[in-house]
């Protein structure tokens, strides 16, 4: 009978730790798809140097305007950065029918340039200041800012900033990142074209100075 209690007595202790590391794992299993669906690991927090980029909350994002590999046949060779403001994406091409997409939010200035260019200028955590247009347009929002604006988060250019030229002319249009990644996929006042920090910061690992860019306005690009 001691023997039978102590077989019973070893037999309850297993069930009770067997129950107890299924509820954790059932804990565990919940949590990790709760955080993979409302914070994908592209857009989790990001330490940058002396900066940490925040996590941006996607649930408000159209889920197209996050990265994401896409078809795209096309004739531009490998490396060509291709922008549609009129569907609101940035392609990088990438070879083979393949690209990587990125969603854009499109300021008045984005609006402003058609064709073809020249990346010969990166920065990490760039200085901005408003262009005349923008202080003229709403002097209240920018005279201000005339003297520009150190890198940082509060930046309008955000993390990284691409800067277009045509020969050795600069053509004042950017690739940059944003303070407000609610606006991708919509139309703003001010501002080039603008990726979700995170978005900035891979595209602008895989580019290289004398990257072409090819930005297409109302369905077609003028060529330069």
């Amino acid at each position: 009978m001691i023997i039978k209690a102590r077989h019973f007595a070893r037999l309850s202790g297993i069930a009770v730790i067997t129950v107890l590391l299924a509820g954790c794992a059932s804990r565990s299993s919940s949590l990790a798809e709760k955080e993979i669906n409302t914070t994908p690991a592209a857009y989790a927090k990001l330490i940058d140097g002396i900066h940490t980029i925040p996590e941006v909350d996607t649930s408000g994002i159209d889920a197209a305007m996050l990265r994401q590999r896409v078809d795209y046949p096309t004739d531009e060779p490998a490396g060509t950065i291709v922008v549609n403001t009129a569907a609101r994406h940035l392609y990088l091409v990438e070879g083979d029918g393949k690209a990587m997409r990125y969603g854009i939010g499109v300021g008045k200035e984005g609006l402003a340039f058609a064709g073809a260019a020249t990346i010969k200028r990166k920065a990490e955590w760039p200085h901005w200041r408003p262009t005349q247009n923008m202080m003229d347009r709403e002097p209240a929002r920018y005279r201000h800012l005339a003297s520009g604006l150190a890198g940082g988060l509060g930046n309008p250019l955000g993390p990284r900033a691409l800067y277009l030229y045509q020969g050795d002319r600069d053509t004042m249009f950017r690739i940059h990142g944003t303070t407000e990644p609610e606006t991708i996929g919509n139309a703003v006042s001010s501002g080039c074209i603008r990726l979700i920090n995170q978005d900035i910061v891979d595209l602008y690992s895989r580019v290289k100075i004398g990257s072409r860019v090819v930005v297409v306005q109302g369905g077609r690009a003028l060529s330069s």
